[in-house]
Order: C-alpha cells, then sequence, then structure tokens
C-alpha cells in the first residue's frame, strides 16, 4: 500500500520500521520541526526525522497544518505535498499536530482507506495526550493499543483493531511505552494487511477518560497524598518529567519507590518526614502509610542508589521535605 506516515517521537519510529519492513511505500513521512534539546539546546531532529532520513524517505516537517493558521505557507506545501504523492492512505502516530479537515478529507476518495491512529490505550479511556502517563498514575491494571479510524473528534473515531496487555507493579512509562509501541507497530501491519476485513465499532460513551498533557508542576511530589498514589506518580513519570522533592535547600529527583510494610504505618510524624535512613532506603512519612524512596538524583548528578546517594547527601531521622506549597503542617 501507498502510505503517508505522520509521527515524530520513538513511540512512531516503531510503527515506521514496522510498515516499511512489511513492504508498504512510505510515499511522504510527515514529523514536527527540529527542536532544540540537551544541555546546549541544540536543534535535534525527531526519531521519525532520523529514521526517515536513514531509510532515504521524502520528508516535509510543517510547521502547522492550518491553512488560515499561523503557519499558512508551510501548510499550503503540506497539502501539495500530500496531493502529489495519491497514497491510499495516512498513519498517524504520535505527530503533534491536530489534523485539520482538510488533511482527513484527502484520504477520503475512492480507493482511498482514509487516516488510521496508533493510540496507546484502550479507547475510549484515556483519549489525549499522555495516555501511557496517566494509565500508570491511575493504577490501572491493564491497557492497551487502539488503531483507530480517524474524524474531526479527539481520538473519537472508529476502532478497527484493539488488543491489551496488562501493567506490571515496576512498569514505568518508559517500559510501558517500549512495549506499547512494538504492539502498536504489530497492529497498524496487521490492519494494513487487509483493509477490507475492517469491522469499523464506534466508540463507547461510557467510561470516556481524558489524558492531559503531562505539566512539569504535576511531578512535584505532595507528600500529604498517599505513599501508593506517589509511588504511581514516580513511575508515572520517569521518564519524564521525573518526580521532584526539594529537601535542605535542594531539588532531588526521584526514580525509584518500594513499599514500606511495617515502616511506621501508623506514625504521628507529618508528611514529608524521614523515618529512617540507611543503605536499606530512605523511609518518608506519607499521608497515607510510609514510602521508601530508592533511586535519587542530585541536580546535575548520576541516578544512585539510597545507599550510595546518602554517602553524599546527609537526611537523618526527622528530616523533613518541604511539601509543594511550602507550608508546613506545624
Amino acid at each position: 500500500m501507498r502510505l503517508v506516515f505522520a509521527g515524530t517521537p520513538e513511540f512512531a519510529r516503531n510503527a515506521l520500521d514496522a510498515l516499511h519492513a512489511a513492504g508498504h511505500t512510505i510515499a511522504l513521512v510527515l514529523t514536527q520541526p527540529d527542536r532544540p534539546a540537551g544541555r546546549g539546546m541544540k536543534l535535534q531532529a525527531s526519531a521519525v526525522k532520523q529514521r526517515a532520513l536513514e531509510l532515504g524517505l521524502p520528508l516535509a516537517q510543517p510547521q502547522g497544518l492550518r491553512l488560515d493558521g499561523k503557519y499558512a505557507t508551510d501548510a499550503a506545501a503540506a497539502q501539495h505535498a500530500i496531493s502529489d504523492v495519491n497514497a491510499d492512505a495516512m498513519v498517524v502516530v504520535a505527530y503533534g499536530l491536530i489534523l485539520p479537515r482538510w488533511v482527513l478529507d484527502a484520504f477520503a476518495g475512492p480507493g482511498q482507506w482514509g487516516c488510521l491512529n496508533i493510540h496507546g490505550s484502550l479507547l475510549p479511556r484515556w483519549r489525549g495526550a499522555a495516555p501511557i502517563h496517566r494509565a500508570i498514575e491511575a493504577g490501572d491494571s491493564h491497557t492497551g493499543v487502539t488503531i483507530m479510524q480517524m474524524d474531526a473528534g479527539l481520538d473519537t473515531g472508529a476502532m478497527l483493531l484493539k488488543e491489551s496487555l496488562d501493567i506490571a507493579p515496576e512498569d514505568t512509562t518508559a517500559s510501558l511505552h517500549d512495549r506499547l509501541a512494538a504492539l502498536g507497530a504489530r497492529l497498524v501491519v496487521r490492519a494494513l494487511a487487509d483493509p477490507a476485513a475492517w469491522v469499523a465499532t464506534a466508540q463507547s460513551e461510557q467510561g470516556v477518560t481524558y489524558a492531559h498533557k503531562i505539566e512539569k508542576t504535576e511531578a512535584v511530589i505532595d507528600w500529604r497524598e498517599s505513599g501508593a498514589q506517589i509511588a504511581r506518580r514516580v513511575r508515572a513519570f520517569n521518564p519524564f518529567p521525573g518526580a521532584t522533592a526539594q529537601v535542605l535547600g535542594e531539588n532531588l529527583k526521584v526514580w525509584g519507590t518500594e513499599a514500606s510494610r511495617g515502616e511506621a504505618l501508623s506514625s504521628d510524624a507529618q508528611p514529608g518526614t524521614v523515618l529512617r535512613a540507611d543503605a536499606r532506603g530512605i523511609v518518608v512519612q506519607t499521608g497515607d502509610g510510609a514510602l521508601t524512596l530508592s533511586t535519587l538524583q542530585r541536580p546535575g548528578g548520576k541516578r544512585l542508589s539510597a545507599a550510595d546517594f546518602l554517602r553524599g547527601f546527609a537526611l537523618t531521622s526527622g528530616t523533613r521535605f518541604d511539601l509543594p506549597d511550602a507550608q508546613t503542617t506545624d
């Protein structure tokens, strides 16, 4: 099949590789413009752009797709490029730009199969920008991938294929991302192998949830929450933006936690109080139970086990982590 592919991050690169390996003709790749990244804030190509260049695929990086928007010139150029390649369908994976109506219409003609989206959740749960993060944060026991026929709504289109997988207790967004990316790549290849066999199923209006974009401010640990909830947030915000906690004037990243069974679960210590700090971990009182911090990082430093971290950072019993609003409850 002759395809236009639109995607930007590593999650999308998996699908591009799978479609190319399956023998589909990738007539055009759309991806986000290069962005500043890293300590030097140098322009960096997206994972999809890097792979497209390696494969020698035609590439476009419009800043916008609205013909009446700020980047109307880019949008018009993209419209001409899409029209010129005469593709059978478009596959969209974490592209980062909303597709206006003209894009959907460009693949709605006779003999065309529309715009397919690989979405990292079991729709209608977790429509929106951050389905992997939100599934872990909410404590979902499973998630999956949906291959959806795109329409004008936000992840509201009819479903073509859906497959679930379990969320392991130790899963972070990073580990779950990799498994979902592989699953999505397999499913879209399966879907395009025989598009005439598609049975489109409308999404239920029951159980709709929205996975809002992750904001860095969300990553600040609020010790008044339960230990279980904090642990889920730590996993959900790994690798981005990374859960943060302030203590003794430093902003630390918390990358790993463990349950603290029997560790002062009925303590009258205030949330955020260090109950114990040694080679076994840093035990902190929360709003419900205690939580052991097992992997931490100082600004500019490396991720360290609690034992290694404590060799260079003095935390003792009774020290208190700051609360997000900088208020104490004494």
